[in-house]
């Protein structure tokens, strides 16, 4: 008993949770298109590229070790051209030997180093700016596929309304002509009729499945998933800001070119160094000395390109005219946004006044098509006639329920624009 009790648990669960499934929002899909996106894996990999950069970078303060070995010969060297008696000067060979290590240790780098690592930081920045760029436009698609399976879905509603109602139809013609009160042409008109609706629902049918498709690739889930598309209702979009993702990238653009010019100043600094050398050989430092011997040298130096020719003040110019380059960039995207905003928000308007006068055709359209019904039922009014009528009311419902559609997808295209979605 408690074994069914259990899966009869189970069972109500598994049902609540098709249930929650069942409907499928704008968000949802745009959400899992940006998570199934392959250039999101970019962000990771910047930032892990980032870390061993500065690993790289953060070594420039260790010591800097190299061993080293050589063997030569001379032509000649030096000897001491005079003789003392009871005195042997000794001579050293022309075969010499040395192996050795050199060591260097950075004290002062100009304060490179710093600004190495604040250029790996622009450069990742820009680089996730211009990934994020990437994914931002991917919703744009998604918005695309889903208000065109919206739309289908909500045609193929209307469709099976008209099949229904001339189902229906079919009864009461089919009875008038069998008592005689009706051609069978009437009736054949109305069976063409239901025909068509039935053709043009396997069109929609079709055309739905090809959309969903293109949901289903942008966001890596199967066509199942969209059988139910919720569509919630979208305000006028904010009086905010723009706050697209390409200002952040021309920002970072610019930071970039900024660290650039900082790493040409650093560059022109002193820098401050230590070095030795430890090694052994044959002559060691004493040159006189014609035996193997170990040896070591310690050292402070430093080096300064005092004179550049001017190479880093041309190099800065070069900067600058960049930065302005972003600058005209950004200026010429703004101006591009400020259009399609002026457009997208005039269409907002002409579809809102359209909606305020579609109820009313629908309710004109019902009227006429409910008349003409009852006069093809008694025998005053043709098919033809009435499916024309129906086909009125049909297309006025079309027109409705697309302009209601296309509102909230011109309200999401304007929030989308703007980058306050």
């Amino acid at each position: 008993m408690k074994t069914i009790k259990l899966l009869f648990i189970f069972l109500a669960l598994q049902a609540q949770l098709l249930g929650a499934q069942e409907t499928v929002t704008l968000e949802q899909c745009q959400q899992w298109a940006r998570e199934n996106h392959p250039a999101l894996k970019q962000l990771e990999i910047y930032q892990q590229i980032l870390d061993l950069k500065n690993q790289n970078n953060s070594t420039s303060y260790l010591p800097q070790v190299t061993l080293n070995g050589q063997a030569t010969y001379l032509s000649d060297v030096t000897k001491i051209g005079i003789s003392i008696p009871n005195m042997n000067i000794p001579t050293v060979d022309k075969d010499q030997y040395k192996l050795y290590l050199d060591l260097k240790q950075a004290i002062w780098d100009g304060g490179i180093t710093k600004a190495k690592e604040k250029l790996n930081q622009a450069e990742t920045e820009g680089s996730q700016k211009q990934t994020e760029v990437e994914l931002y436009q991917v919703k744009e698609r998604v918005n695309q596929f889903f208000f065109t399976s919206f739309l289908i879905q909500e045609n193929l509603k209307i469709q099976e309304r008209k099949t229904e109602t001339l189902a229906e139809r079919r009864k009461i013609v089919e009875s008038a002509v069998q008592n005689g009160m009706l051609l069978s042409s009437e009736l054949d008109q109305l069976l063409a009729e239901l025909i068509k609706t039935r053709q043009q629902m396997l069109e929609l049918d079709t055309n739905l499945e090809t959309v969903r498709y293109g949901l289903s690739i942008l966001t890596g889930k199967t066509t199942n998933l969209f059988q139910k598309l919720v569509m919630n209702e979208v305000g006028p979009a904010p009086d905010k800001p723009l706050m697209r993702p390409e200002l952040d990238l021309f920002a970072k653009q610019n930071d970039l070119l900024n660290a650039n010019s900082e790493i040409l100043k650093r560059m022109r600094h002193p820098k401050l160094f230590g070095f030795g050398q430890a090694g052994y050989g044959k002559p060691g430092l004493n040159m006189l000395n014609n035996e193997f011997d170990t040896y070591y040298l310690v050292g402070l130096g430093f080096n300064w390109n005092v004179l550049d020719w001017k190479t880093t003040n041309r190099q800065q110019q070069v900067l600058k005219l960049q930065q302005e380059v972003i600058q005209t960039k950004q200026k010429s995207f703004e101006q591009g946004i400020d259009i399609a905003t002026n457009q997208q928000q005039k269409q907002i308007n002409q579809l809102t006044e359209l909606l305020k006068t579609d109820q009313e055709l629908i309710e004109v359209r019902e009227r006429i098509t409910k008349t003409s019904a009852s006069k093809l039922e008694n025998g005053i009014l043709t098919t033809a006639d009435y499916i024309q009528d129906l086909n009125a009311e049909i297309t006025a419902r079309i027109t409705l329920e697309t302009h209601k559609i296309q509102l909230n997808e011109a309200r999401v295209k304007l929030a989308n624009i703007r980058g306050i979605q």
